[in-house]
């Protein structure tokens, strides 16, 4: 009796997980989702974007997964992200509550904040703070070349010699967005800047990994020892520094004369303590965190990969050059207006980020209300996964969609133009706030160190291989680069 008992709950708990997996009238089609696991089976836990590219093939350009019971829309190709990112914008804004990544972030940072009034009045708030410390201004200008000199002091000391870019680019991005939240810059053997570069780059790897797809598909595992519990301890360790620095802004600030977004936060919260805003000093670390994050990551990979194809592709970086040369003359340095001269560059630049493909999935968003896409029924809280490698590589929105090739941003005269499918920064809502800021330091920094040096591939190093590591963030594999001081400079 007992035995039959047993059976007969398993068997309705099977019917039920059987039921709660199957897609709802006219979601979008996709292959089999099993009770429990759901789709899984179907995408390489490594590495995702192969199965993503090939279940398009088979379904389309919108279809449908299932984390465990959860379900899943996957966005492909430049009409469906279109209507969803900017048509339908609202529809799309909103981000999931219920995943590794929100968990991991305690849900109070910016960047995974649901779409509401929280978040309007946090974006807005980091809008005006940024644009207010010279976002596109001079000021801006002046601290990327400041960290540039230490970048240029860097490579002088390996001149003639093997270099690896990657602690030098991580550690000059992390740098510039320091200076903008907290008014302070770190040596590059400094403990802090260590650990956080360090932090940031376990945690991206993590947030997109195999143990957070596990965390989101199956929630019974969540409380047990795996390895997804170390994006919770790097989480903390970098809390426990940012509230040090807001601590001592505390200690040491002049109410109305901030020097950094820290000082200019607390300021707000003077006049809205009483106000019921949604910004409070328990917020302020992750909400710093998120910007540090943000604005050293994307950055130092798609520096990352500029390098590996300027070193690679000896033609373009000569031609660059050129042009460098020829635009600048006797000017002690560059300056972000001088893009508007430099056709070439800003193509090369912007072809650096489309291969980049940095943020491969951007960041997940789900729906806001019931609503459609290409005819298909998304209901409200649906995951939405835009995946942005299916318009950067789009037949038929580039001329060589599948090559590193600056003509892709270059017309039959030579003058640079941007494609639509040219989203980096994803779109619509949630564009990234922080691009005015990323496209200032590509350039200056690019153009820098194009003016002074030559790199070259070492000879002993072997082939290059472009193929990159995934995670939040893709990043090329650790390489090395020969440095050469140029003889026209």
């Amino acid at each position: 009796m007992f035995a039959s008992i047993i059976l007969l709950w398993l068997l309705l708990v099977f019917i039920f997980l059987q039921l709660k997996s199957r897609r709802p009238k006219n979601f979008p089609p996709g292959p089999l989702a099993l009770p429990i696991v759901g789709s899984i089976l179907h995408l390489s836990l490594d590495n995702p974007l192969k199965g993503f590219e090939r279940l398009r093939k088979t379904y389309g350009d919108v279809y449908s997964l299932f984390f465990g019971l959860k379900p899943a829309v996957v966005i492909n190709g430049m009409k469906a992200m279109r209507e969803a990112m900017l048509t339908k914008g609202v529809d799309f804004a909103g981000r999931p509550q219920d995943m590794y990544v929100n968990h991991a972030s305690r849900q109070k940072g910016l960047i995974l904040a649901d779409y509401g009034s929280g978040w309007r009045e946090q974006r807005r708030f980091a809008l005006m703070t940024l644009r207010n410390f010279g976002l596109g201004k001079n000021s801006m200008e002046e601290r990327i070349h400041a960290e540039l000199e230490y970048i240029i002091d860097k490579l002088d000391e390996s001149v003639g010699k093997s270099f690896s870019p990657q602690v030098m680019f991580h550690n000059a991005s992390s740098n510039i967005i320091c200076q903008v939240l907290f008014g302070k810059r770190y040596e590059y053997d400094d403990e802090f800047i260590k650990v956080i570069v360090q932090c940031f780059t376990e945690n991206a790897k993590l947030v997109n990994g195999p143990w957070a797809m596990l965390y989101d598909s199956f929630p019974l595992i969540r409380g047990l020892p795996l390895p997804f519990k170390k994006g919770f301890k790097n989480l903390d360790t970098c809390l426990n520094l940012a509230a040090g620095l807001v601590k001592e802004h505390k200690k040491t600030r002049v109410p109305g004369e901030p020097r950094d977004l820290v000082d200019c936060y607390l300021d707000e919260l003077d006049k809205t303590r009483k106000d019921g805003s949604f910004l409070s000093e328990e917020r302020l670390s992750m909400y710093t965190l998120d910007l540090h994050f943000a604005g050293t990551d994307t950055t130092s990979n798609t520096l990352l990969t500029g390098f590996l194809y300027l070193t690679t592709f000896s033609h373009i970086q000569e031609r660059c050059q050129q042009e460098i040369d020829s635009v600048l003359g006797g000017k002690d340095k560059a300056s972000f207006d001088d893009r508007h001269n430099m056709p070439y560059v800003q193509a090369v630049i912007h072809e650096v980020q489309r291969v980049a493909n940095t943020v491969p999935l951007s960041v997940p968003h789900c729906t806001t209300k019931d609503t459609e896409l290409m005819g298909y029924s998304v209901p409200k809280g649906t995951l939405i996964i835009p995946n942005m490698i299916s318009v950067l590589n789009e037949e038929g929105q580039w001329k060589y969609p599948k090559e590193f090739n600056p003509e892709n941003f270059l017309n039959d005269q030579g003058e640079f133009v941007k494609p639509e499918a040219f989203m980096p920064f994803s779109a619509g809502p949630r564009v990234c706030l922080g691009e005015g800021l990323a496209r200032m330091e590509l350039f200056l920094i690019i153009v820098t160190m194009l003016r002074k040096f030559k790199f070259t591939w070492p000879e002993d190093a072997g082939e290059p291989d472009y193929t990159p590591v995934y995670g939040v963030t893709l990043t090329p594999k650790p390489y090395h680069m020969k440095i050469q001081l140029r003889e026209t400079q």
